[in-house]
């Protein structure tokens, strides 16, 4: 793939979701990440992955959209999450739903995966999402791989051609962890649907950005101050972008590790470092890392100088 040096690069910025305990979310500090997030230059995305969104109540995961209301206003995306068990059928009015919830609110979905919808072949993903298209006016599509969760899926290159076709989607985040299948939805991009936005969400590759991926990322939310000036270094063209984007790859290599979904706690005692939460709680059912993983972030912080 061609490298594309000057462009403007759209950032959205998956929103971790601090808690006090493993049972009590701190709301003040979400919501003061959703505003410095913003503030930065960097699109929130709340109810992602990074926020929670499949161990959240559904009263939290409103809760968790009133919020980025209230701060964002209308500048942000979210998931549209539908909670499911293996071998659901596809739940179009529980997807509309969700949508809706995000929409009223003035944000943008995203359609986040489930059982029901990634369970039952490529054909069946791509029928799914043209029967969400016809309630919605724009969303932004997912893949998700399985290192994630595990009813994640990667559709094949004619699938996602598929979804091009569908005007009402505008986008579609791409979390396969691997160059090779995002160059090639970048090139079909290109040929058939040059305003369609790959968002990358390669936490092990964010240079990505360089050949033509925006991203939707869960580590931007360690630092999105740094990723946002990442990314006008981009733009302008000055090679300091090298520089930082290898710091922020080096957070990204040692914190997205197996297992993967841990990578939230790693989250969580770097916001804590920065004095952007009050403690490092995850909640009940999401993995952790060990203490000594403190030293190898404050290094990173520190050549980051975020600390």
């Amino acid at each position: 793939m061609q490298v594309l040096p000057g462009r403007a690069i759209t950032g959205m910025s998956a929103i971790l979701l601090p808690h006090l305990d493993s049972a009590a979310v701190d709301w003040a500090s979400l919501e003061a990440h959703i505003a410095r997030t913003q503030e930065a230059g960097l699109t929130p995305a709340v109810n992602m992955d990074t926020g929670y969104v499949q161990l959240l109540e559904p009263v939290n995961r409103k809760r968790v959209l009133d919020r980025a209301e209230e701060v964002a206003g209308s500048d942000f995306v979210a998931g549209a999450f539908v909670a499911d068990e293996p071998g659901a059928t596809f739940d179009l009015d529980a997807y509309r739903r969700a949508a809706e919830e995000i929409t009223e609110r003035g944000g943008l979905p995203v359609i986040f995966p489930s059982h029901g919808l990634n369970d039952h072949g490529d054909a069946a993903w791509l029928d799914a999402h043209g029967q969400i298209a016809s309630h919605l006016e724009r969303f932004i599509g997912f893949e998700l791989g399985p290192m994630f969760v595990p009813y994640g899926r990667i559709v094949s290159l004619d699938t996602y051609r598929g979804l091009l076709e569908i005007p009402q989607c505008i986008g579609a985040k791409h979390s396969s962890l691997n160059r090779e299948l995002e160059w090639d939805r970048l090139a079909l991009r290109n040929e058939v649907r040059p305003d369609f936005m790959v968002l990358t969400g390669n936490d092990l590759a964010i240079d990505m950005v360089m050949y033509g991926s925006d991203y939707l990322l869960g580590l931007s939310t360690f630092a999105p101050d740094r990723f946002a000036k990442r990314d006008r270094l981009w733009a302008e063209g000055d090679p300091g972008f090298y520089q930082l984007n290898d710091v922020l790859q080096y957070l990204g290599h040692f914190t997205f590790r197996p297992p993967v979904p841990a990578y939230r706690h790693s989250a969580a005692m770097f916001l804590q470092m920065r004095g952007w939460a009050s403690c490092d709680a995850v909640p009940h059912g999401a993995p952790t890392r060990p203490d000594s993983d403190r030293e190898i972030l404050r290094d990173i912080g520190e050549r980051l100088g975020v600390l």
